[in-house]
């Protein structure tokens, strides 16, 4: 029987649904245009509406050569894959929770509601330049009821808040009465692997080694996904526990930050690492509940708005290192998966940041950024003036152009980030 060769583009099927699989060493062009390959370039854009603390993010030292912060001490092992940058803002939006608009856009002004009209969003701007070369042109995830996401004409695009359904649109393809069935098959404790492990033992032989590592390593990433899935599933069907105490206000919201942010970073792993998309924003949780983390009794939005409180800065750390853990998580999953001669967090760019640089205060300058990986020179405290450095649209440029896309201007933007320099990577 003839073999057909390994393409780019190769799925596993079974069962009616499909499982698209990493960019393995064995779908590469042979001889010169294979040394001339250049690996996909991807971003991801993340931001906590509730802020960062600054003064456990930023170092008081701006270069290379500074003390690790608290917040940074969690990452400290990838201190060479990513920059701090502070002193970035968007110039004419103002102190407002309204600033998550145009966190990603810069429109100026969504404080002031009547006659504000958003603008393009960095991702869709981006989605329309590269966005055909994947399946999935972008993918905006959000814990919250909208999304960080706007179209040319200023309409929100909806983003996906539920991830069992962002899974079975990535990983999930067939007639629905097929798709049905491996959902139930998922809550049974049957992974969608088993669907297709015949096909994936008779691939094994054609595959070298390192090949062979990377698809163990990507089957592991799906298992240990589709298990949290699951579990949230069942958390969220079982009674909650009656008591006779008033609640808490706004405790009918769900407050998992942690859970929620874990199960978003996963699925951008995946769907990175299928190429699947190379465009990623997602809007972390920002509730008034009590986030389930251990040592923490007040709400988040309370604690965010501390007041210079120690006491509630003392618990607002704690869930902010939480976050910070998170992170260290992602960047670690994008860095151990191999691709093309580097990693995947060589070539994407992450980051992470807030609409907000100080909560307490709802200002808008200042904002916190950390930025990682996508090749650039990293390693150091890139520090601008809080209260007059550039925009952070001048970030957003030089996002741009590291996608390949030759733009440069954006927003408010004035031009690239002075002191971002990209690698060879």
């Amino acid at each position: 029987m003839k073999k057909h060769p390994l393409t780019r583009r190769h799925f596993l099927r079974g069962a009616g649904v499909t499982l698209g699989l990493p960019f393995l060493e064995g779908f590469a062009p042979r001889g010169r245009a294979a040394e001339n390959a250049i690996p996909p370039r991807r971003m991801v854009c993340i931001c906590t509406p509730l802020g960062i603390h600054t003064p456990f993010l930023n170092p008081e030292k701006k270069g290379r050569d500074y003390t690790l912060t608290p917040y940074l001490e969690p990452i400290a092992d990838f201190k060479n894959d990513f920059s701090v940058i502070s002193g970035l803002s968007h110039p004419d939006v103002g102190s407002s929770h309204d600033s998550i608009y145009s966190f990603l856009t810069a429109a100026p002004h969504p404080e002031i509601r009547a006659g504000f009209r958003n603008s393009i969003s960095l991702d869709q701007f981006a989605a329309e330049r590269i966005g055909g070369q994947t399946r999935v042109p972008s993918l905006s995830l959000s814990a919250e009821g909208f999304g960080l996401s706007w179209t040319r004409s200023g309409a929100l695009v909806p983003p996906d808040l539920w991830p069992a359904t962002v899974f079975a649109r990535l990983f999930l393809e067939g007639r629905p009465e097929e798709v049905e069935a491996q959902r139930r098959r998922l809550r049974n404790g049957k992974s969608i692997l088993d669907t297709v492990s015949d096909q994936a033992k008779r691939m094994a032989p054609s595959l070298g080694s390192r090949d062979r590592e990377k698809i163990d390593e990507y089957f592991t990433s799906v298992r240990e996904l589709e298990q949290r899935m699951v579990t949230a599933q069942e958390w969220a069907l079982k009674p909650k526990p009656h008591v006779d105490a008033k609640p808490p206000q706004n405790n009918l919201n769900s407050t998992d930050l942690i859970g929620k942010t874990r199960l978003m970073f996963d699925l951008t792993h995946l769907a990175l690492q299928t190429d699947s998309t190379r465009l990623v924003n997602m809007l972390l949780l920002g509730t008034s509940g009590v986030p389930p983390v251990p040592g923490v009794t007040m709400g988040h939005h309370d604690l965010s708005h501390h007041g210079q409180d120690p006491a509630k800065l003392a618990q607002l750390k704690l869930v902010e290192l939480g976050q910070m853990q998170l992170v260290r998580e992602l960047l670690g999953n994008l860095k151990k998966t191999q691709e093309q001669g580097g990693n995947l967090l060589d070539h994407t760019m992450v980051f992470f940041s807030s609409n907000l640089g100080s909560a307490a205060s709802h200002s808008t300058k200042n904002l916190p950024v950390i930025f990682a990986g996508g090749g650039f020179k990293h390693g150091q405290h890139l520090a601008f003036d809080a209260n007059g450095g550039p925009p952070l649209c001048n970030l957003y440029v030089s996002m741009l152009q590291r996608l390949g896309i030759e733009e440069d201007q954006f927003g408010s933007s004035t031009g690239t980030l002075t002191g971002l320099e990209a690698g060879s990577a």
